[in-house]
């Protein structure tokens, strides 16, 4: 029986129940909906999650209170916040008190699969890293969660070169900038860099400078003193801090602010820096790597990423290539995924069809090793106990179909993915449609309340989306 990551979403928005739970299942997760704490705490009691994504406003109890109780009732499964209702002093809140990640709505139902299966690839590390200690039974969690040295898969000249580079990169403390398109493996590479390194036994930090509020990546890099601005209700200790003596991983760097990179320039400089709302200077001994999928050059040009950080940083420039250059480390990479998903689900060996194989080979990747690693994660779960995977587990007529028409419904103007509201706007005037514009069938096809779609469709017209 295969093991699937466990998302409970919590949302007063019936209407998104069904779009979520159809949206994430295509994506190999298996997903609960409630409509309030109170339904989402009797859920948790009932069975365990790896994740809730939880909305901040709900009536009676709200999404930071349940974020409380799930810290403290089940301290192992983590949390998304996502609100309608944004500021810095939510923000700040939220992640003290435990959020992996915070999602200001308006967002694309692109976003927000990436950024759950980002926060998922975290449980799972944090998971192998706790399990170097635990004995391992033969199914069940303790399987799933085996750990995995850190390893970077491939054999094509442009992956022998860095592998070369490795040890000479690693046994050192000036900073490495790891330029490669999304789903490249930067991270990975990076994290192979600090294991080799002589402060393997330090603290090794990460911080995704894309998925934090822009206002609050000081606070996270630096820290800051309660009372330093509105939601500064704690004191808070920042990234660089926390790696003192160790490595701080920063992904996507050019995400950063040209005020923040300032002061990030300075810290490089003077190996120092001062908490917000601190007079207090702070020596650190830490070592920087940062990612970026950006094309630096452009970014510096265009006046968003300062010429001066990008020298500071890029002591060791490395560049990972796309997997479309490097099509002959497919199978390499295709057996070690089968490998990987086979133990996490605690199914038989298996190997991957010739026929499979060749078309693995013909496909151009656009979403790198990421998507390599999603297509066989699928072809092991739906091949089951057979010991082969076939063409079929991995592009089946069912994915085939459903890509694009999830495409055709999410995409705007130019094939923009639309958010969610503009979903769920698609959605109730589609209904109204089918239901000759009568409202309470309308309402009883999508399981809402009339009473919603009347106030949808007059913020609608207020918006200008009708007239």
């Amino acid at each position: 029986m295969e093991q699937q990551a466990q998302i409970l979403f919590v949302d007063d928005e019936q209407l998104l129940h069904g779009l979520f739970e159809r949206l994430f299942s295509r994506h190999g997760m298996r997903v609960k909906s409630c409509s309030d704490a109170a339904q989402a705490m009797a859920e948790l009691k009932r069975q365990p999650y790896d994740l809730v994504v939880t909305d901040f406003m709900m009536p009676d109890v709200d999404g930071l209170e349940l974020l409380a109780h799930i810290r403290q009732e089940y301290p192992r499964t983590k949390v998304i916040m996502v609100t309608s209702h944004y500021n810095v002093q939510h923000a700040v809140r939220t992640m003290q008190n435990g959020a992996i990640d915070y999602i200001p709505k308006p967002f694309s139902t692109t976003e927000l699969v990436e950024r759950v299966q980002q926060s998922l690839a975290k449980v799972r590390v944090e998971e192998e890293d706790e399990d170097d200690v635990a004995p391992r039974s033969k199914k069940g969690a303790a399987s799933r969660n085996k750990p995995r040295v850190v390893r970077y898969i491939g054999e094509h000249p442009t992956i022998r070169n860095l592998k070369k580079l490795m040890p000479r990169v690693s046994q050192n403390k000036a900073p490495v900038f790891i330029q490669g398109e999304s789903g490249t493996g930067k991270e990975i590479l990076a994290k192979l860099i600090h294991q080799m390194s002589d402060r393997a036994n330090g603290p090794y930090v990460t911080l995704n400078c894309a998925n934090l509020p822009r206002e609050l990546v000081e606070s996270h890099l630096f820290g800051h003193r309660k009372g330093a601005f509105t939601g500064a209700i704690d004191d808070m200790t920042g990234a660089f801090e926390v790696a003192n003596g160790g490595t701080l991983l920063l992904d996507e760097i050019t995400e950063i602010d040209l005020v923040v990179q300032a002061k990030l320039l300075r810290v490089l400089q003077e190996n120092e820096f001062q908490k917000i709302g601190s007079s207090e200077v702070k020596k650190v001994d830490v070592r920087v790597i940062a990612t970026s999928n950006r094309n630096l050059n452009e970014a510096i040009r265009v006046g968003i990423f300062r010429e001066d950080l990008f020298h500071r940083l890029s002591v060791f420039p490395l560049t990972v290539p796309a997997l479309r250059d490097r099509l002959s480390d497919v199978p390499l990479l295709t057996t070690f995924f089968i490998e990987r998903y086979c133990q996490l689900y605690d199914l038989p060996e298996k190997t991957a069809s010739d026929d499979l194989m060749a078309k693995l080979q013909a496909f151009p990747w656009p979403g790198n090793v990421r998507q390599l690693e999603n297509f066989v994660q699928r072809g092991v779960i739906l091949s089951a106990e057979r010991t082969v995977v076939e063409v079929e587990d991995v592009y089946s007529d069912f994915f085939e179909d459903a890509t694009p028409h999830e495409e055709n419904v999410l995409a705007g103007p130019q094939g923009i993915p639309q958010t969610i509201e503009d979903m769920e706007r698609i959605m109730i005037m589609k209904a109204l449609a089918d239901t000759n514009n009568n409202q309470q069938r309308a309402a009883e096809k999508l399981g809402i309340s009339a009473r919603t779609i009347r106030n949808k469709l007059r913020r609608y017209r207020e918006s200008g989306f009708m007239s």
